[in-house]
């Protein structure tokens, strides 16, 4: 038995799976998730898993050196935005700002998208895995 974090067999494998590059969603429970994309579904009820905390939990799992957000967030759910650079701050990556239906287009290209029960709109984060090595590591 695990002695904790992430619980979620298929997240876990997911995650566990994810090699530098790959890019994977972390949505709110709104976004139209491709058809053909591993879909890990958390979602029990409106708001549950929050949308935080799926996020916090997956970033606390895996390298993060980029992220891309929709423009809209900054305006339509600002309160979300700051929650969201608050958790990405630490992992140091690089964020970029994309509009919304381009951050669907990006979507299609995922390894996998992690649903939570968010109904904040715009509470979508593209994760693009780094690496935790660099050059001639000492052991």
């Amino acid at each position: 038995m695990l002695k904790g974090g992430i619980l979620n067999g298929q997240l876990l494998r997911v995650l566990g799976e994810t090699g530098h590059k790959d890019l994977l969603l972390v949505s709110d429970a709104g976004m139209p998730l491709p058809k053909d994309v591993d879909r890990v579904d958390l979602s029990l009820v409106p708001g549950i898993p929050a949308y935080t905390d799926v996020l916090q939990a997956v970033v606390d799992d895996i390298m993060v050196e980029k992220a891309f957000l929709a423009e809209e967030v900054k305006t339509i759910s600002p309160k979300m935005h700051a929650k969201i650079l608050e958790i990405l701050k630490p992992t140091g990556c690089e964020i970029e700002y994309v509009p919304h239906v381009e951050l669907k287009q990006i979507m299609q290209t995922t390894r996998a998208c992690i649903r939570s029960g968010e109904f904040t709109g715009y509470a979508n984060v593209i994760l693009q895995a780094g690496v935790s090595y660099g050059g001639d590591a000492e052991r």
